[in-house]
């Protein structure tokens, strides 16, 4: 079989029985085009695909493995895990010793409950709103994606943005007439929307550092704002930190940016690559969650014992070791100046936002604060970029609107290859006619 003949061929196997052949969009890199690689295992910093080739990952598990691929603290605690075994639907005293901790690492979360998705958390964090407030209505932003649960997919970015499909079918009308929309960073907006339907809103839900249209930070004012409303109306905050949470600090934005949330959601890190994710916040508002309120959720598998073992040793090590943030922030700011600095020496118009471990370039003269500008960015000459740095083992989230995520296993030498690898493919991207 000639050079990537292997995963065209798996990619026809997984289209017989999977749609698209993949298990979520973004996966099947119609952003970029081509063949989206099959991969055996990863290592650190570094992802092995099924024909031996290695990549630089800058995806990360979409952020998820701050420690990086098959770290020995986080393989050891699941062959542990899975050898007492791999679920009990009961409880254990290991959710215990979790939820203990990370409610000690993470402001404002008082009490919480464990869960499997991002997804499962945002939907039960809405319910749990509209719950105790008595109103329907929820207020999210444009580009900012909190899963697939059908309040969230009016407007959405992530898969859905990429897909240029951002009002999902499937969604009823009376669903989305409860969910409004407003730019993100337009505090405006939001001051319209909140004194239109103060009577009925519930809950105002943001990606406090937004990752699903690239990384994109709150400007100035923006989420002490969303604060201010939400108290004055009597709406819950929500704070979806799925992404963000225990990577842009260790504290999370609530503690990068200081303002306080009702309610968060967390996973991705929280699960070292497992299914696991939290959602909490005041005990006030958790007590209206089942068995003691009457706001129900549930699930088999929530606190599973790999997940919750896995987890736990990734919160003890990163609490133990929060210098961790200062490199993730060094290495990506580097990376992001690097990148840069090799398109200005080509006459490239190029924009990076960068927050912590999380990163983008978008391929724009103008700044990228909000959906809008951010898919005014150039998203062939994106493509080109991503093909090109793939070609020299480097692998990127394979859209304009995702975030990228570097690790704590990636070095300053890993960061020197990626930045010179881009100083010979931005040549080619500049020659490329703007759209």
């Amino acid at each position: 079989m000639s050079d990537g003949d292997l995963h065209a061929e798996w990619l026809r196997r997984a289209e017989k029985h999977i749609p698209g052949g993949v298990n979520s969009p973004v996966r099947a890199w119609r952003a970029v085009g081509g063949t989206p690689l099959f991969f055996e295992r990863g290592v650190g910093a570094w992802l092995i695909d099924i024909e031996g080739r290695r990549y630089l990952d800058y995806v990360g598990s979409w952020g998820a493995l701050l420690l990086g691929h098959a770290h020995p603290l986080v393989t050891e605690a699941i062959h542990a895990a899975a050898a007492r075994s791999t679920s009990f639907g009961a409880p254990t005293t290991l959710e215990v010793e979790y939820a203990e901790l990370l409610c000690s690492m993470v402001p404002n979360l008082e009490r919480m409950r464990l869960v499997n998705s991002g997804t499962e958390a945002c939907m039960s964090a809405i319910r749990l709103a509209r719950g105790a407030t008595g109103r329907s209505k929820i207020l999210k932003f444009d580009g900012c994606y909190h899963g697939h649960a059908d309040s969230f997919l009016v407007r959405a970015g992530s898969g859905a943005l990429t897909l240029g499909e951002p009002n999902s079918g499937g969604v009823t009308a009376s669903t989305a007439s409860d969910t409004l929309i407003a730019p993100y960073n337009d505090l405006a907006a939001v001051e319209l929307l909140v004194d239109k339907h103060r009577k009925d809103l519930a809950a105002i839900i943001v990606e406090p550092v937004a990752g699903n249209m690239g990384c994109i930070a709150p400007a100035k004012g923006f989420l002490a704002g969303l604060r201010k409303l939400a108290t004055a109306s009597g709406a819950i905050l929500i704070f979806d930190e799925v992404m963000c949470g225990l990577r842009v600090g260790p504290a999370g934005a609530q503690g990068l940016y200081g303002v306080d949330a009702d309610l968060i959601t967390l996973g991705k890190i929280i699960g070292a690559g497992l299914p696991l994710a939290a959602y909490g916040g005041r005990a006030d508002l958790m007590r209206n969650i089942s068995p003691e309120g009457r706001v129900y959720q549930a699930g088999t598998l929530s606190g599973n014992p790999l997940a919750v073992s896995a987890g736990l040793e990734v919160l003890r090590h990163l609490k133990a070791n929060p210098a961790i943030y200062a490199d993730l922030d060094r290495r990506s700011r580097q990376l992001g100046d690097g990148i840069a600095a090799a398109a200005r020496e080509n006459g490239l118009p190029l924009v990076v936002n960068q927050v912590g471990g999380m990163l983008s370039a978008h391929f724009s003269a103008i700044p990228v604060s909000d959906c809008a500008s951010s898919m005014a960015s150039d998203a062939k000459r994106f493509a080109h970029f991503f093909h090109a740095l793939l070609k020299h083992g480097i692998y990127l989230p394979p859209s304009a609107y995702e975030a990228w995520f570097v690790s704590a296993m990636h070095s300053d030498e890993d960061i020197e290859r990626t930045v010179a690898a881009a100083h010979l493919v931005l040549p080619q991207v500049a020659a490329m006619p703007a759209k």
